[in-house]
């Protein structure tokens, strides 16, 4: 294998594990201290809590992870010069 085809690989991998871990930190974690924010009630629910991934939804979790996973790969791209994306 190339050297660009391993740099692709990890791209891929790096990306798509960063982005599953972003998507769960925002689900269980971030859903939790919305309320700790002291934004208005009109943007966050008084009674927000942390949900599981079972609660929230396996499909729902994929659509959430997938573009913060595409999100990661531009820039792992750019700065691994792996060269996924045409410049």
């Amino acid at each position: 294998m190339s050297s660009l085809t391993i740099k692709r690989v990890i791209v891929w991998v790096v990306s798509t594990i960063l982005g599953l871990l972003g998507a769960l930190l925002i689900i269980t974690v971030g859903f939790a201290i919305l309320p700790s924010l002291f934004l208005p009630p009109i943007i966050t629910p008084v009674n927000s809590e942390a949900i599981s991934i079972s609660r929230y939804g396996t499909i729902y979790f994929l659509t959430t992870a997938l573009p913060l996973a595409l999100l990661v790969m531009v820039w792992l791209d750019h700065f691994l010069d792996s060269r996924i994306l045409p410049d």
